[in-house]
This record gives structure tokens, C-alpha cells and sequence, in this order.
């Protein structure tokens, strides 16, 4: 243990990380430092250290975060301050390695993927001098239209949690980690001014449920958005009321200034000792409140804070109390970070390295999913032959773009880009290949009537869907006053550009793709393609029999009108700086096609929530996605989990873990044997879900899933972690479970009828949790004996009487 006097030797950064690898505790270690702190010093730590409109400066001009936004440095005592780099593609400074967006990644469904990439993201960006990632977005898409999907990964709160936490496992061994958007965010163009409605119950079961799995294993920060939360007493329902201006709020406040959210759910109820970060520019309205109420760190640059807070403490409105509270926080994780992690950083060789482009190769691969492969002259027409292709035609706008996705503040520059048409082109030295990207619809058509396979490529853009960056003003006027006052004719033309009254391209040599422009971005107004890109399928499927479309986009797309007419669809996705030769890789069959969707794909609009782009009103509720159309009794055009392999899979003789469940009664194992039935070596995502019966409830959940690769003929027995926290809901307070009697089933997509389950009934172990003690055992007989009616079915648990 520390000696009671090494809080007194503690003089700078460098003593407090020696004093905590010595025993002494990091938040004491902290508050010393605060003992040497001046005023001045103290409150830097609460915003960013760069004035605002030099910084806005250069997100404008040049481009956002091409080196690392610093706030709360103290040089004077050696403290480095947080050094942000945003995500989650990659490491947005710089030129690092492009992965798949998050999105595609949530297709793998492999979550030891994820805390790879995680890991080469956190050396990367420690290499190149930030020490925090802000890259784990977990937000929930309730409706495909969302711009912004991309940066997230599934429809599904297991699927959300568990790749969360894989990732924060992967980058923290290298930065600080951040899980965005705390609480509520999936609309892009209308968040600066709409107002949502939700009940607290699906609040809890839905859209909260994965930042708390991710809060419980360890992340350093939490990021907040807008959100206003009504009293559900005084709310006919009991309805939370949030304002998604981007950044969420509770009971008429502000995310980045409510208590409840903040103090009560993250910290009191969570047990969260991390620090809040606010969303940039736009992230709170009360400067002194903020503080008060548990946000740590204004970001990213001095904004609102330094304008109001040293006046709010020499009136008395705030107390330095509140102020060193924060610091504390702020202090106490960077002080855990060195202290855990050193401070030596790779080499620089690191980023977009070799073995890194290898494992964004990987991961796109991974995350491809085969919608449809139907035979053509008797045979499926993937994976292609190529000693049977003399010609090959690749059309459409997006063969040869360097299309990795949104071009906001999730942006990665990589030095290079493999384009799908490089990939293939690349992959095929004895084929000529004909590439056709003019998007004309006629000329497609005739190069695949000279081509013996044709490729067409499909989908989106930065144009299409992406990020809100920056809001319009003229629809948004009360944002303005949210901006310090401008100084000189720079900050001027700074402010008059940032409020859309001047062009905004990158200057200065810096590519035009990088410079980030006035209202650039936002949410799909369709979840069909563009005419013209159901045009040129239709001319070349007039021209060919043996056509291939390739889907470039991040979420759900409608594609009734032409999938009829086409053998084959495979989803590309946004597929990182390796996407080209990921996509040669899978269509010649090197690899199996592994991906599976981790959304559902309707068959219409109508079987999906009310989204409207300019909405100022609406309502969230438990019923989205696949959810919603079980709930509808509409079969999806694709369900949750579905995706093709190039072989055939079986699954049978499921069992559950009797130990695991009777150690911890959400969480249990599932044993499952998969059989691969085909000829050729292939890898299965074993899914597991929970069917119930219950009022106002979903009647299929997911509940755990794993990746399988086997062998040729293969047969194994693989073990699911899974949880039954999705078959409760949220009710006074508290969890309980939803229906007396759950199936637990063994599946290869939502809805399979080849699934394999068990029924068990949760509802006995709500009984055994209320009994903590052999003593309420022994004086509950009756209770006992109703427990023991249920034990066959709640796998061998025994009770003492």
C-alpha cells in the first residue's frame, strides 16, 4: 500500500501515475494534483483548449480532426489533456487504414473481428498522438432512412452491445474509449429541432440497454447527446420527451445538462466513474447548469463555458466544488490510462500498415452477404469461373469510385483506396474487363451484351446518406446563439461560412473530398435505388442472363421492382480502403460468403416506423425492424440474420448449459451442433433467439450468436453466449420477465423454420432471485414447492428445504 504522504509528494502528472502504481488510488491521486491547480487551470479542464473559431477554422477550411482536438491540458503539471481522434471506420487524423463502416462490420456478427480492428484503431491512433478514441457509436437505427447508420451496427440491442464492447476492448489497450450518442439519436436532417416522444419502458428494454453493456465493461467516457424527457408522472403514459437536435435531453433539459440522465441512470443507477463528454458545437444550452448536473468536458473547443463560468463562481452560482468534481473524473481516467498503458506509442510505420490493410481486407469480406444466388443454365452463378469468362463488364456509377462512405466527422482518409473495378480488374489477368461507369443505362447495356458476366454496381454515396455536419441556421435560429462572439474579420468570414452564407470547399491544397460543407449529408429520402440506377439493371439483365448486382450502401434498401429480374445480389456495403479486393476475393469463391444482414429488409415501406426527414414531432416505441414486421405477421423480403453461403448448413441437438445458467440466471450458454452439409469448406453465424408470448411485447428477440467455420462435411458443437435480458421488460423500475414460458431457438436467421429450440419458463427464476438467503428458503415452503414444480425446466438448480 501507498504511504499516507504520497498524496503530498504528488507535484505533477508524472508522481500521480508513480503514486498509483505504487497503491495510492487514482481519485485521490487526482484530487492532489487539484490541490495544485490554479483557478484557471482548473476550469481549462472543462472545455477545449483551442478558441473556437480558429477551430471551426479549420474544420471549415481544411478538414475536421486531422490532428487531435486537445482539451484540458495543463503543461505547467505535465497533464496532457484528452487528445480526441473521432471514428469509427479508423482513426479519422491523418491518413490512416479505412475499415468497413460499422455497419458492415455488425455484418461478420464476429465480435473478435471487432476487438482486432479495435486494436489496430488504437495503435494508429496512439501513433499518431491522440491517446482517446470517440468511435464506438452504438446508436440504434430504428428506420433504415437514418443518414447516419452507417456508424452503427445492427437494428438489434445484442448485436449493438456485444460489438461495442468488442471494439472498447480492442482500442483500450492503446487510448481512453468513448460510446456515443448517449441516449436517443437516429434522424439526421430534423435532429436539431424535432421532438421525440418515448415510454420509459422501451426506453430502457431498447434504446439503453447496449450503452449500459458497454458502460459495464469498463468504457473511460460516454458522450451525450440532445434529448428533453417530461415527468412521466405528468405525461399522459408516462412518456419521455426528446428534443434530437442531435444531442437528446430528460425532464426539460438537455442531455449534456440533465441530472437524471447523467447523475441518476449513468452513475447512481449504472454505477458509471468515468466522465461525460458533450457532443461537439451544439451539445448543451446552460453552460453553469452543464456542470452542475454531471457533463465534465464542453468539446471540443472553448465555446459556451469559458464565456460563462468564472462570472457563475464569483457570483456564486456555481461552486468550485462542482468544478473540481469534474476535473477529478477527467483526471482519474487519464491517470488509469498511463498509469495502465505507459506512454510509449507504436512507430508510425503502424498506420496503414500491410497487416492492417490485410485485416480491413478481411473484415470487408467478412461482412459481404449473398441475398441471392439463383442457378443460371443449372448452375448458381456464384461463386464466378473464371477459366469460363473471356469478358467481363462492370457498370454502373460506383465501379470505380473510392466510395468508403459519409464524409462527416466519421470520415478516414487512407494514402489509397481499391476500388470494386481495381479489385476484380486485378483479380481476373487473363480476362478483359470492360468497365462501363458513366451511368448511362444504354451504354450498360451494351457492354454486357459483349460480355459473357456482368457486374452491376449499385447503391450510394456521400450524397445520398451520411451525417447532418452542420445545421442550417436559417431553419435552426436559435442555434446561433450558441456561438461566441466573433472577434476581427477572420472569425467573420468564419462565422458567415459555418452559417452557409459562403462556399465551404477545403482550401489550401487539401482535397475538395475532405473540406466539410454547410448542410452536407443527412438522411435518405428513399430506401429504393435511384431511377436511374434501376435503369441500368434493367438494361443489362435485357442484354444478359448472367448478371450480378452488387449493393453499395449501409442500410436497408427496397429493391422490389428489379429483384425479380436479377440471378444474383450481393451487399458490398461501404467496404474500407481494401473494398475492391475484398469483393474479387468473394465473388471467385476464395472465400465463403459469410455475411449476414444485421437488419431486416421489408418488402415495403409501410412495414416500417413513420419517418419523416422534417419531422418536429414523433414517437418511438419497442417496434421497429424485425420486430415490427413479426408483429404485423409480414415476412420480410430478408429477416434479420439471413445471408447465403456458397455451401449448405444444418443445425441440430440444441442443450442448454446447465452450469452457466444456475451461475448467473440472464446470462446461460447454448450448445448447438452444426453440420456443414456441402462440399466445400464454409463459415455459419449460429443464432439464437428467444419466442414468447406476451401483451405489448416482441415475440421473437435475439439472445446470443457466434460465428462458425467448418470444414467440408464438418461437423461440431459450438457454444452461444447468450442473455435473457431481451425476454424482460422494464417495469416500476425494474426488469422482470415478460412471459411465463420462452422457446429458445437455434436458427440461421430470423424466422428460420429449420430452427432447432427448447422451451424453458423464466418466470421460476424471478422466483429464486427474490430469495437471496437459505433462511428465506427454508421459511418460503410454499414458495419452494411451487420452485420445484419447475425444476426439470430451469436446468437442475437446487434448493435447500
Amino acid at each position: 500500500m501507498a504511504r499516507h504522504s504520497d498524496r503530498d509528494e504528488i507535484k505533477d502528472f508524472e508522481d500521480a501515475v508513480h503514486s498509483i502504481r505504487s497503491g495510492l488510488g487514482a481519485s485521490q491521486a487526482a484530487s492532489a494534483l487539484i490541490s495544485a491547480m490554479t483557478g484557471v487551470e482548473k476550469l481549462s479542464m472543462l472545455d477545449g483548449d483551442e478558441p473556437f473559431w480558429p477551430g471551426m477554422r479549420s474544420i471549415l477550411y481544411d478538414r475536421y480532426n486531422r490532428k487531435p482536438y486537445t482539451m484540458g491540458a495543463v503543461p505547467r503539471l505535465k497533464i496532457p489533456g484528452v487528445k480526441f481522434t473521432d471514428g469509427p471506420r479508423g482513426i479519422v487524423m491523418h491518413n490512416s487504414t479505412c475499415f468497413p463502416v460499422a455497419m458492415a462490420r455488425g455484418a461478420t456478427w464476429d465480435v473478435e473481428l471487432e476487438r482486432r480492428i479495435g486494436n489496430a484503431i488504437g495503435k494508429e491512433g496512439r501513433a499518431q498522438g491522440a491517446n482517446y478514441f470517440a468511435g464506438i457509436c452504438i446508436n440504434l437505427p430504428r428506420h433504415p432512412a437514418w443518414g447516419r447508420a452507417q456508424e452503427t451496427y445492427s437494428e438489434d440491442p445484442i448485436l449493438l452491445g456485444a460489438f461495442g464492447v468488442a471494439l472498447h476492448r480492442g482500442v483500450s489497450p492503446h487510448l481512453m474509449t468513448c460510446v456515443k450518442h448517449f441516449a436517443l439519436n437516429s434522424m439526421e436532417n430534423a435532429r436539431f429541432k424535432v421532438d421525440v416522444n418515448i415510454d420509459l419502458a422501451p426506453l430502457h428494454e431498447v434504446y439503453l440497454a447496449h450503452f449500459r453493456q458497454v458502460v459495464d465493461a469498463g468504457v473511460t467516457s460516454v458522450m451525450c447527446k440532445q434529448c428533453i424527457l417530461s415527468d412521466p408522472a405528468m405525461t399522459p403514459g408516462g412518456f419521455l420527451t426528446s428534443t434530437l437536435a442531435s444531442y437528446n435531453s430528460l425532464r426539460g433539459e438537455f442531455a449534456g445538462q440533465n441530472d437524471e440522465l447523467l447523475n441518476g441512470i449513468l452513475r447512481k443507477q449504472w454505477g458509471f466513474d468515468g466522465f461525460v463528454l458533450s457532443d461537439f458545437i451544439f451539445g448543451l444550452r446552460d453552460a453553469v447548469k452543464s456542470v452542475k448536473n454531471g457533463l465534465d468536458i464542453e468539446a471540443p473547443f472553448q465555446q459556451q463555458r469559458v464565456l460563462h463560468l468564472a462570472k457563475a463562481l464569483e457570483s456564486g452560482e456555481l461552486q468550485w466544488s462542482d468544478v473540481e468534481r469534474s476535473c477529478n473524473r477527467i483526471l482519474q481516467k487519464q491517470l488509469e490510462h498511463v498509469a495502465r498503458t505507459g506512454t510509449e506509442a507504436p512507430d508510425s510505420s503502424v498506420v496503414f500498415s500491410t497487416k492492417h490493410r490485410d485485416l480491413a481486407r478481411e473484415a470487408a469480406l467478412r461482412s459481404m452477404v449473398l441475398l441471392k444466388n439463383e442457378p443460371v443454365e443449372s448452375q448458381p452463378l456464384l461463386p464466378l469461373k473464371p477459366d469460363k469468362i473471356k469478358r467481363l463488364a462492370i457498370v454502373g456509377r460506383l465501379a470505380n469510385q473510392a466510395n468508403t462512405g459519409d464524409r462527416g466527422s466519421s470520415a478516414v482518409f487512407s494514402p489509397s483506396v481499391v476500388t470494386l473495378y481495381e479489385g476484380l480488374k486485378a483479380s481476373l489477368p487473363n480476362t478483359e474487363v470492360l468497365l462501363e461507369d458513366s451511368d448511362s443505362a444504354e451504354r450498360a447495356g451494351e457492354a454486357a451484351s459483349k460480355a459473357d458476366m456482368t457486374i452491376c454496381v449499385v447503391g450510394y454515396d456521400a450524397g445520398d446518406e451520411g451525417e447532418y455536419v452542420v445545421p442550417t441556421f436559417d431553419d435552426n435560429p436559435e442555434l446561433a446563439a450558441l456561438l461566441p462572439p466573433v472577434e476581427g474579420e477572420e472569425d467573420t468570414e468564419v462565422e458567415r461560412k459555418m452559417k452557409g452564407h459562403e462556399d465551404t470547399a477545403a482550401v489550401d491544397g487539401s482535397s475538395p473530398n475532405e473540406g466539410i460543407r454547410v448542410g452536407d449529408g443527412g438522411d435518405r429520402r428513399s430506401l429504393r435505388l435511384r431511377s436511374r440506377d434501376v435503369e441500368v439493371i434493367n438494361a443489362t439483365t435485357k442484354a444478359s442472363s448472367n448478371v450480378i448486382v452488387i449493393i453499395v450502401a449501409s442500410e436497408a434498401v427496397i429493391m422490389e421492382e428489379w429483384l425479380g429480374e436479377v440471378p444474383a445480389v450481393l451487399f458490398a456495403w461501404y467496404s474500407g480502403c481494401e473494398g475492391g479486393h475484398a469483393l474479387a476475393d468473394v465473388l471467385l469463391g476464395r472465400v465463403d460468403t459469410s455475411g449476414r444482414l444485421p437488419f431486416s429488409i421489408p418488402k415495403s415501406e409501410e412495414q416500417l416506423p413513420l419517418f419523416d426527414i422534417d419531422a418536429r414531432k414523433i414517437t418511438y416505441d419497442r417496434w421497429f425492424g424485425q420486430r415490427l414486421l413479426d408483429k404485423l405477421a409480414v415476412p420480410a423480403r430478408y429477416p434479420l440474420g439471413w445471408g447465403l453461403s456458397y455451401t449448405t448448413f444444418a443445425l441440430r441437438g440444441i442443450r442448454i448449459d446447465e452450469q452457466s445458467i444456475s451461475a448467473n440466471y440472464e446470462q446461460f450458454n447454448v450448445r448447438v451442433k452444426v453440420n456443414n452439409t456441402g462440399s466445400r469448406a464454409g463459415r455459419h453465424v449460429v443464432q439464437i433467439y428467444g419466442l414468447l408470448q406476451a401483451e405489448d411485447f416482441p415475440s421473437r428477440v435475439l439472445l446470443g450468436f457466434t460465428p462458425a467455420s467448418l470444414g467440408a462435411s464438418e461437423d461440431v458443437e459450438v457454444e452461444v453466449s447468450c442473455s435473457l435480458r431481451p425476454t424482460k421488460r422494464w417495469n416500476s423500475g425494474g426488469f422482470q420477465y415478460a412471459a411465463k414460458e420462452v422457446k429458445v431457438e437455434a436458427a440461421s436467421f430470423a424466422g428460420d423454420k429449420k430452427a432447432v429450440g427448447r422451451n424453458i419458463k423464466p418466470l421460476a427464476l424471478n422466483t429464486i432471485q427474490q430469495l437471496t438467503s437459505t433462511s428465506q428458503l427454508l421459511k418460503a415452503k410454499a414458495t419452494c414447492v411451487e420452485i420445484a414444480k419447475h425444476l426439470p425446466l430451469i436446468w437442475g438448480i437446487n434448493i435447500v428445504r
